[in-house]
């Protein structure tokens, strides 16, 4: 089973099996998560805005600036600022 029509078999299945692994890695790490945002949800915590932050917390100062501009912009645009 070393070499079937062209493809080195054991190759491919230690590439699948890695990734059936981190699969099961990022399975449990999406638990933990969800329990985190369920604790803070238990202290008060509004976990929307929260998930919001955490995104904007990864985009570049720049991207971040850029994008709450042009939210302002269009909340203007519909008469959204008082």
């Amino acid at each position: 089973m070393s070499d079937v029509g062209g493809i080195a078999a054991e190759r491919l299945k230690s590439f699948v099996e890695r990734i059936e692994r981190l699969l099961e890695e990022q399975r449990g790490l999406q638990e933990d998560i969800k329990d985190v945002f369920a604790e803070a949800k238990g202290t008060g915590f509004d976990t929307k805005i929260m998930r919001q932050v955490i995104r904007l917390r990864k985009m570049d100062k720049a991207d971040r600036q850029e994008q709450e501009a042009v939210l302002e912009l269009y909340k203007e645009a519909l008469g959204m600022v008082e």
